[in-house]
């Protein structure tokens, strides 16, 4: 017999509310000793041996019986032919997701400007592309063709002229899907590596595997290490945690609806975390009963259950601007406003890393195919971040190009505030500049 579900219920109202919820949303994403000792052993060698460290790696942790990193290179013809076994929906579906993405994330390409002041000073910005992005897929069973999407599209929207992936085939298993969506989205390079020796061929190089200037893309707890201990030699997209869903309902929408909605997060693993907001009390009782009802239906239900269970709730809340203020609180990854004019309160959301629209916008439409990308700030982060977009895989460089009056304006302007810093060599340059 099915063990009924658990999932907490909170009332915004009592007196330690704002406690409990605090310690629902805690989450700890730095890795215990041992595990950032390992990390750090794996960076050091691949950092000394280069391509052979990598393919002991890969031998020792992946199954993958391999002598030479040649053969874990997969070129360009891999992929196309990845293209043609998967089936004609699926190939479809890709290049109409892949479509969608781009045609979105063109928008956000950012261009040069510069303007010039009456003197004739020449001020501006200079934006160009990363050389060359690192892309980290996870593979085997637990592979994500979305995720290639996601990441790939924008960098080479945003001009990067190579893009490398790499991805671990534990036990030689290939995930075709994530190959034909590595093609669709235009992936350069492939390595079937993984772990943490993957991501540390990335930030250093070796001798087969380029060296990139960004690594992107989601991993267990070693990559997520070992981007943390790499971030500074290069860039990195962010240290993800649990993905996390906030429904806020007014109460009128099919609580089957909400249900799955909760699950469609719950049943990434057993640490994520789904929550509804509603003033409506009997609303949350429905939801609860759908819950109950529909977990049973499901593949994935002991990751479900377990992730409602732990970390998921249903929060009564006075009315709709206290759900508003909760949902800011929580500053979640995915916040879907389930209500009849979710225009009206749009403008009082400061948090959310994407925000999801009425009834009809479920949060996996985001993830697959609307074209907004679904690397998200979880944890809290949305407070300060945003999701991954063109802007991640572009420079910006500043452009100071003086004449002789501007010069000489600026140049006393700056000699005062130097001789204030006691940096007399940089009032003297500057001073050289001035017109007597």
């Amino acid at each position: 017999m099915t063990a009924p579900i658990a999932i907490r219920r909170l009332n915004a109202a009592d007196p330690d509310f704002a406690r409990q919820l605090d310690h629902l949303l805690s989450w700890e994403s730095v890795s215990d000793g041992a595990v950032n000792q390992r990390v750090l052993e794996i960076i050091d060698a691949v950092r000394q041996q280069g391509d052979t460290a990598v393919v002991e790696f890969t031998r020792r942790f992946d199954g993958v019986e391999a002598t030479d990193i040649s053969e874990l290179i997969l070129p360009r013809e891999r992929l196309e032919l990845a293209l043609t076994r998967i089936s004609s929906e699926q190939r479809v579906a890709l290049e109409e997701s892949a479509e969608r993405v781009r045609l979105y994330h063109e928008r956000q390409k950012q261009d040069s400007w510069t303007y010039t002041e009456p003197d004739g000073t020449v001020l501006g910005q200079q934006v160009t592309p990363l050389d060359r992005a690192g892309l980290y897929v996870p593979g085997g069973k637990a592979a994500y063709p979305s995720s290639v999407l996601m990441n790939a599209i924008p960098a080479k929207v945003a001009g990067v002229a190579e893009v490398v992936m790499v991805v671990p085939t534990p036990r030689g298993e290939i995930n075709e899907l994530v190959l034909a969506a590595a093609c669709v989205a235009g992936v350069d390079r492939v390595f079937t590596i993984g772990g943490a020796q993957a991501v540390a061929a990335l930030a250093y190089g070796t001798a087969s595997v380029p060296r990139v200037d960004k690594i992107v893309g989601p991993g267990n707890i070693y990559v997520a290490t070992a981007k943390r201990h790499v971030f500074g030699q290069v860039g990195i997209d962010m240290i993800a945690g649990p993905s996390e869903i906030l429904v806020v309902c007014d109460g009128q929408t099919d609580p089957d609806w909400i249900a799955m909605d909760l699950f469609s997060q719950a049943e990434h693993d057993e640490d994520a975390q789904a929550i509804l907001v509603s003033p409506d009390a009997a609303f949350l009782y429905r939801v609860a009963e759908s819950i109950a009802k529909l977990l049973p239906t499901m593949e994935r239900v002991e990751i479900i259950r377990t992730s409602l269970a732990n970390r998921g709730v249903l929060i009564q809340v006075k009315d709709m601007s206290q759900a508003i203020e909760v949902a800011n609180r929580i500053a979640p990854e995915h916040l879907e406003l389930s209500v009849a004019e979710p225009e009206q309160w749009l403008p009082q959301i400061r948090h959310a890393g994407a925000i999801f629209m009425g009834r009809y916008t479920a949060e996996a439409l985001g993830d697959y195919c609307a074209g907004p990308n679904h690397v998200l700030p979880t944890s809290g982060t949305a407070r300060f971040s945003s999701p991954l977009g063109v802007y991640d895989f572009q420079k910006r460089s500043s452009i100071i190009h003086c004449s002789a009056a501007g010069a000489s304006v600026l140049g006393k302007v700056a000699s005062v505030l130097a001789r204030g810093e006691s940096l007399t060599a940089h009032a003297r340059s500057a001073e050289y500049r001035i017109k007597q």
